[in-house]
C-alpha cells in the first residue's frame, strides 16, 4: 500500500470571485470556503490590516506580575516507569495518573496515597482522563483503546472485572477526554484521526478527520454547552472542530515542528499550544491568527504540556529539559523557572479550582506545585 501523501488541487467556482479556479480552502468565520488563490491573497491582506497591534504592546499598560514562588507540595512515587498523562478529579483532590509501566494509578494529592490501581493489557498508557462525575476513569495507549473503569469505595474490587472497552482506533491512543457528561468520550489516536464514542453502547458517534499525521493532543472547549475542541499533532496543525458536524472549522499552521499540547484559555476565545520547537504559542480563535510567542533563545527543547492558571494570566509549560516554566500570557515574558524533576516533564495540569497544579515525569513521579 502507498504511503505517499498527494495535494489534490480542485477545480471550480470561487465563492468570492465566481471565476472557474484552482481552488483552496479558507475558514471564514467558522466557516468553510474555496478561494481561488487571488482572493484568498487579499483575504490575508485583509485580515492583516485588523492586526494592527501585537498583544504585548497592549499588555504594557497593564501592572508586572509581583513576585511569583511556587514549590513541590506533594511528591507522589509509586509508578515504575515513565508517567505519561494524568488528570484532576473534579473534587481538586483525586489524581489520575498513567504510565509506560502500564499501570493506571488513582491518587489522594493531599495524603499521597494510592486509592485505585490498575494493570493495563499494554506498556505505554498514553492517555488518561477523570469523568466529570468523578466515578470513573478512562485510559488507554499501545492498545489501541479507550478503556473505561467505574470507581468504587470498595478498595479491594477487582476493577479489571468491570472493564469496558468504549473506543478501538488503528493505532495507538494518544488523548481522551470526557464531555460534560459521563456518558461521551471523546480520543485522539496515532492513526490521523479524532473520534466520539458513545460510553454505554460503544457506539462510534461522530469521526474527525483532516490532520496528515498522529494527532498527539486534544482539549474541550471549556463552556458548558461547548460543542468544539482542540487538537493538535505531527502535522504541526492546531485545527479546532465542530462535534456536531465532524468539520474543521478554524486551522492553525505556525508551528515548526510537532505539536504535543493544546489547551483553551479559560475564556474559550483562545487556545495555547506547546511544541517540540522550543515554543509555545497563542491563538485568538475570534482574530483567527496566532497572537503570542512565549520561547527564548535559552530554551532549546520542546515543550511537552501546557496549561493555563485560572485567571489565564499564567501559562504554566512542561519541557523536555526537565523544567516548568511559568510564562504571563499577556507580557510574553517568563516569571519563573520551576525546577525539581530529575527527567523531560511530561504532563501538567492545573487542579480545578486554581489553587495548585500537578506534573508529571519520565522520572516516574508526579509533583504537585502551590
Amino acid at each position: 500500500m502507498c504511503d505517499q501523501t498527494f495535494l489534490v488541487n480542485v477545480f471550480g467556482s470561487c465563492d468570492k470571485c465566481f471565476k472557474q479556479r484552482a481552488l483552496r480552502p479558507v475558514f471564514k468565520k467558522s466557516q468553510q470556503l474555496s478561494y481561488c488563490s487571488m482572493c484568498a491573497e487579499i483575504l490575508e491582506e485583509e485580515r492583516a490590516k485588523l492586526h494592527d497591534v501585537e498583544l504585548h504592546q497592549v499588555a504594557e499598560r497593564v501592572e508586572a506580575l509581583g513576585q511569583f514562588v511556587m514549590k513541590t507540595r506533594r511528591t507522589l512515587k509509586g509508578h515504575g516507569n515513565k508517567v505519561l498523562c494524568m488528570d484532576w478529579c473534579k473534587d481538586k483532590r483525586r489524581i489520575v495518573s498513567s504510565s509506560q509501566d502500564g499501570k493506571v494509578i488513582v491518587w489522594d494529592s493531599f495524603t499521597t496515597n494510592k486509592e485505585h490501581a490498575v494493570t493495563m493489557p499494554c506498556t505505554w498508557v498514553m492517555a488518561c482522563a477523570y469523568a466529570p462525575s468523578g466515578c470513573a476513569i478512562a485510559c488507554g495507549g499501545l492498545d489501541n483503546k479507550c478503556s473505561v473503569y467505574p470507581l468504587t469505595f470498595d478498595k479491594n474490587e477487582n476493577m479489571a472485572a468491570k472493564k469496558k472497552s468504549v473506543a478501538m482506533h488503528t493505532n495507538y491512543l494518544s488523548a481522551c477526554s470526557f464531555t460534560n457528561s459521563d456518558m461521551q468520550i471523546l480520543t485522539a489516536s496515532g492513526d490521523g484521526t479524532c473520534a466520539l464514542w458513545d460510553v454505554e453502547s460503544g457506539q462510534l458517534l461522530q469521526s474527525f478527520h483532516g490532520h496528515g499525521a498522529d494527532v498527539l493532543c486534544l482539549d474541550l472547549a471549556p463552556s458548558e454547552t461547548g460543542n468544539t475542541f482542540v487538537s493538535g499533532g505531527c502535522d504541526k496543525k492546531a485545527m479546532v472542530w465542530d462535534m456536531r458536524s465532524g468539520q474543521c472549522v478554524q486551522a492553525f499552521e505556525t508551528h515548526e515542528s510537532d505539536i504535543n499540547s493544546v489547551r483553551y484559555y479559560p475564556s474559550g476565545d483562545a487556545f495555547a499550544s506547546g511544541s517540540d520547537d522550543a515554543t509555545c504559542r497563542l491563538y485568538d480563535l475570534r482574530a483567527d491568527r496566532e497572537v503570542a510567542i512565549y520561547s527564548k533563545e535559552s530554551i532549546i527543547f520542546g515543550a511537552s504540556s501546557v496549561d493555563f492558571s485560572l485567571s489565564g494570566r499564567l501559562l504554566f509549560a512542561g519541557y523536555n529539559d526537565y523544567t516548568i516554566n511559568v510564562w504571563d500570557v499577556l507580557k510574553g515574558s517568563r516569571v519563573s523557572i520551576l525546577f525539581g524533576h530529575e527527567n523531560r516533564v511530561s504532563t501538567l495540569r492545573v487542579s480545578p479550582d486554581g489553587t495548585a497544579f500537578c506534573s508529571g515525569s519520565w522520572d516516574h513521579t508526579l509533583r504537585v506545585w502551590a
